[in-house]
């Protein structure tokens, strides 16, 4: 049996799999918040401790959404750009799926063990690790000949050079949890923003005409 996806009569599989895609994701999505809780029929005093409580789950709730969210973007973006996904093995592309839909174990992690290196290795780690796959994904489907033109390549360019910005900065902070402090790692994170931002400028436009 064949088991990756090919134009023509495989057309289907690809839009099967996109929509196990979007599923997985809001799946995944949902499921970060069920950490985001206050116990009910609290006094006043103990209300205000539990809230207090709550803030680390929602910033790792936050977090992890904004991460899943830039995942489904460049998603859409790799589908958009190989119609359909015809190199991609069909079982790697489960695989990059599985990593997304195990975001809310290490979310879970980072809420409660935010001070242990482990917890934020572990969530880094996942992170890294889905970044790359889905690189690998990208890369795989731009075999295809027919998705070779300026404005493929650019985009290729520009969701490739967003996979390995995310996963370089998570990479780099599982070091700094075991060697300085989880506080610095959690904080190294942040470097993301200025990141991104550099690297959407400095990526050359397909040329005009």
């Amino acid at each position: 049996m064949d088991d990756t996806l090919h134009g023509g009569g495989e057309e289907k599989s690809a839009e099967r799999l996109t929509t196990l895609s979007d599923g997985i994701f809001a799946i995944a999505m949902t499921l970060l918040v069920l950490d985001v809780r206050v116990p009910p029929g609290l006094s006043a005093d103990g209300f205000r401790e539990a809230f207090v409580d709550v803030l680390p789950d929602l910033g790792a709730y936050a977090l992890s959404f904004w991460i899943l969210a830039g995942f489904w973007r460049d998603h859409r973006r790799i589908v958009r750009l190989v119609p359909p996904i015809e190199k991609v093995p069909l079982g790697f592309a489960l695989i990059w799926l599985g990593a997304i839909a195990l975001i809310p174990f290490p979310t879970s992690l980072l809420s409660e063990y935010a001070d242990q290196p482990l917890a934020v290795a572990v969530y880094a780690g996942t992170v890294c690790v889905t970044n790359l796959l889905e690189l690998t994904v990208l890369r795989t489907g731009l075999k295809n000949p027919r998705s070779r033109d300026q404005a493929t390549q650019y985009t290729a360019r520009s969701v490739s050079a967003d996979l390995i910005c995310t996963a370089a900065v998570f990479a780099v902070s599982v070091p700094l949890a075991y060697g300085f402090s989880t506080d610095v790692a959690l904080w190294s994170w942040l470097a993301l923003l200025p990141a991104k931002i550099i690297l959407s400028r400095r990526i050359p436009g397909p040329r005009a005409g």
